[in-house]
């Protein structure tokens, strides 16, 4: 019996098949996203000001960002948690993508969210006209709060021997 759970328990891991699946969903949807951005970009760009520009360029800039970070947890998530891909069926493989473990999936994904936020304050500081000084400090401090779980996290993980230079 403990041997059909373990089994059961093994084969559950390509559920998560699922997840990634719908993911993918989702990168499209960003895609799309950020075709319509561009397309606004270069429709109305050339008469619109420079910082409204910039903050269309920026909106691109989360976009691509929040897109790589869906890309990096389908492929490593696969990776760790469902089964190997054979890098030498796939010639363009990046090399680091099958070398990250969880504790390292979980720093990249972190410094992604905080790439993203941060993107995220710089727009409100570039729209600052339309912003309220409550909704500019909650983002700055959600912005830090995220620089400092990213630290202990990291820090956590050295300290565990998790670090890079380990490996």
């Amino acid at each position: 019996m403990i041997k059909a759970l373990e089994k059961i328990l093994f084969a559950s891991r390509w559920l998560l098949v699922v997840f990634y699946l719908a993911l993918i969903v989702g990168l499209g949807m960003l895609l799309v996203k950020a075709g319509q951005h561009s397309y606004e970009l270069a429709l109305h760009g050339f008469a619109e000001s420079e910082s409204t520009v910039l903050l269309n360029v920026l909106g691109l800039v989360d976009l691509t960002l929040t897109a790589s970070l869906v890309v990096i947890v389908i492929f490593s998530g696969y990776e760790n948690f469902v089964a190997r891909v054979d890098e030498s069926e796939h010639r363009d493989w990046p090399a680091w993508l099958g070398r990250i473990d969880f504790a390292q999936l979980k720093q990249k994904l972190l410094a992604s969210i905080v790439a993203i936020a941060a993107v995220q304050v710089l727009r409100a500081l570039m729209d600052i006209n339309h912003l309220s000084n409550r909704e500019l400090m909650w983002s700055a401090i959600l912005l830090g709060a995220l620089v400092l779980a990213a630290l202990i996290l990291a820090l956590c993980d050295r300290i565990g021997g998790h670090d890079d230079s380990v490996h």
